[in-house]
């Protein structure tokens, strides 16, 4: 498996130079999407022994919702956006937590926002070549994608919710620039930094359904948190779902691998002592994303583990993975915005 990662690594890491900057900067004009078919692995891939499970409840749509023009411009009930700054420590030496470093994650308050009331939280993670601000921009300069979540919460198509935007860059804004540092070390370790300091910065702040940000709290609360991120924020959602089932029940990985064959996955949801009807992944890729050989491969072998700890379903009562391929869509800006967009139209709705 080392090895297939190498080769991965080499042939994308040269690919994404001249195709991950389109993640890092949401333009109007990628809002704008052709009405296009999805379609499910289970139902394409041949010869793949699959768990399944079917059901009435709580659908994931077989095909993905294109963003309408209108949401490009300002909402009328605009949500807001804060920095929030913690404190954290050097990524590859964190446990011996000698070196301190202060970060900034970029926080997304609904309208209406009350200290009254609970919301439910995702973490959403950017890709290569970006950092915390990629998602939805700042305070002082939103970019267009604000504008789509505000228009689907106004609208009623997703529930008022807080968004944070971290980054896994650790010393150097340009981490996420190298290739190999993001996918062999940083997004392998940013577990410890979401888990001991960011989710008790973020939900020791605002209103989560967390009580404290006590360890137990936390994990009690798990039903209410999501992570999710495009690429290599896909990347470091997987690493999220190996070390922080405790803490997170639902996944939003999009176009990113972390394990080609899908044992290393499995492995861990089988040490973690969680049962399959425990969590749930909404998978997404393109066509023609240059990651979907890749984000395929590993999830038709997580499918395919004798453990069972996989279950192909559009409905959370009966599965835990619902996988959507969006024809022709590729590694870009576009899609991610699609994908995450109809992710938070199914999570907590």
């Amino acid at each position: 498996m080392n090895v297939k990662r190498l080769l991965a690594i080499i042939i994308v890491s040269l690919v994404l130079t001249g195709l991950l900057g389109a993640c890092s900067s949401w333009r109007t004009a990628d809002v704008t999407v052709p009405d296009l078919t999805v379609r499910e692995t289970g139902q394409k891939a041949a010869g793949v022994n699959m768990n399944t499970g079917s059901s009435t409840g709580h659908p994931v749509p077989q095909e993905l919702k294109k963003i309408p023009q209108a949401y490009s411009q300002a909402a009328d009930q605009q949500g807001t956006l804060v920095e929030l700054t913690y404190n954290t420590y050097e990524s590859t030496t964190y446990e011996q937590k000698s070196k301190k470093l202060t970060k900034r994650a970029i926080v997304y308050l609904p309208y209406g926002y009350s200290e009254d009331q609970k919301y439910n939280v995702l973490y959403l993670m950017h890709g290569g070549w970006s950092n915390e601000t990629s998602n939805l921009g700042t305070p002082e300069q939103p970019n267009s994608f604000k504008n789509v979540i505000d228009h689907a919460i106004e609208n009623g198509e997703v529930q008022p919710l807080i968004i944070v935007c971290p980054t896994y860059n650790n010393e150097s804004p340009e981490d996420s620039g190298d290739y190999t540092l993001a996918f062999y070390t940083l997004t392998v370790n940013y577990h410890n930094e979401l888990v001991n300091d960011l989710i008790p910065a973020v939900e020791g702040t605002y209103s989560t359904y967390a009580d404290s940000t006590s360890p137990e709290d936390i994990k009690n609360s798990r039903d209410h948190r999501a992570f999710g991120g495009f690429s290599m924020g896909s990347v470091t959602t997987w690493y999220t779902f190996v070390n922080c089932l405790d803490e997170f029940r639902y996944f939003l990985p999009m176009s990113g691998a972390m394990d080609y064959e899908g044992d290393d996955v499995d492995a861990a949801v089988t040490a973690s002592g969680h049962s399959p009807d425990d969590f749930f992944i909404y998978a997404v890729t393109g066509t023609d994303d240059f990651e979907h050989g890749h984000f395929t491969s590993q999830i038709e072998g997580m499918f395919s583990m004798p453990s069972g700890n996989f279950i192909a379903s559009d409905r959370e009562e009966t599965g835990n993975i619902a996988f959507r391929v969006k024809d022709g869509y590729s590694h870009d800006g576009r899609a991610a915005t699609e994908y995450i967009y109809n992710g938070l139209m199914w999570f907590w709705n």
